[in-house]
């Protein structure tokens, strides 16, 4: 087969992207006073406005929330 002599160019390869981890894991605050956090990777802000509340946090950012003390996963 012969070539109808149109110039062609191959496809470019698309990067793919990563695909973020799906789902969230809960953390309940064992602090006094209220405490608000930054996540370090989505930049979401998680406000635990008192005693024994409850957040689900972005699962990318509960490696860096689990280091906080008055923090825990449930």
């Amino acid at each position: 087969m012969s070539c109808c002599g149109k110039s062609r160019i191959p496809p470019m390869a698309v990067p793919k992207l990563p695909i973020s981890p799906p789902g969230t894991i809960t953390f309940q605050y064992t602090g006094k006073t209220r405490l608000t956090v930054i996540g370090p990777v989505t930049r979401q802000r998680y406000d635990f406005n008192h005693t024994g509340a409850r957040v689900s946090v972005d699962r990318r950012d509960s490696n860096s929330l689990s280091t906080v003390a008055t923090l825990r996963r449930v």
